[in-house]
């Protein structure tokens, strides 16, 4: 239900009910209601909507990329602070459980390293004993174990205490935070940038259009009150 055009056409009937009835009393409360009515819906149609002729409307249109940075500037300041990512960092690190690394050296392509382990064989006093074997394809059957193994030893050691220890403290650098925060500001910028202001204007809309029309509603309360009180005195 739409409050705002429900008070307003309330405080229409009830004008129009007293001036035909010729009762001031509800006429003058009719009059006062659709007057703080009226008036606060066109100050909220104001906030998204340029008037024509009325200065200052469109306010949230026309300050768009005040918007942007004030959106900015509360991520940066107030959530992504040094302070708060290293209390992640630290949160993260020491809780039960902990980062695991194992997606991450499961996605490690060793097969470079076989490679130059197998050139350093190849180059050493073994290679000519190698060359009688069949040379470097003597050692490709060796080539799946020696990956899966180097995964296993990597994956023991992200495990051990004393790494993630070092892993920590290099996390906490200063410049480490930095970086990260610089790769958080890069991001929401980029992801303001694909902001448009009718898309802003929308976000703001769907987020307090519905609270804002309350003021529409005791607008026409109040005035409707005020009109009352105005008919009393004006009657005595």
């Amino acid at each position: 239900m739409n409050k705002s055009l429900v008070t307003n056409l309330l405080a229409l009937v009830a004008l129009a009910a007293g001036y035909w009835l010729d009762q001031p009393v509800l006429l003058f409360a009719g009059l006062f209601a659709f007057s703080g009515a009226i008036t606060n819906w066109l100050a909220i149609h104001m906030l998204f909507e340029k008037v024509p002729g009325l200065y200052g409307s469109g306010v949230i249109p026309a300050r768009f990329e005040d918007f942007k940075l004030g959106i900015k500037s509360l991520m940066m300041e107030q959530f992504f602070t040094t302070e708060n990512i290293d209390r992640f960092l630290s949160q993260e690190m020491n809780s039960a459980a902990s980062i695991d690394l194992k997606p991450v050296i499961d996605e490690i392509d060793l097969e470079p390293s076989f490679n130059g382990l197998v050139e350093v064989i190849l180059n050493s006093q073994f290679g000519a004993m190698l060359a009688m074997m069949g040379d470097q394809e003597a050692l490709e059957p060796l080539k799946q174990p020696f990956i899966e193994k180097m995964k296993q030893s990597m994956l023991d050691i992200s495990q051990q205490d004393e790494f993630k220890q070092n892993l920590k403290s290099q996390l906490e650098q200063p410049d480490m935070l930095n970086d990260i925060r610089a790769n958080v500001d890069s991001i929401i910028d980029q992801r303001l940038s694909e902001l448009t202001p009718r898309l802003v204007k929308e976000i703001i809309q769907k987020m307090i259009r519905e609270h804002l029309g309350w003021l529409v509603v005791w607008g026409g309360v109040f005035g409707g009150v005020i009109g009352v009180i105005s008919a009393l005195i004006s009657l005595n």
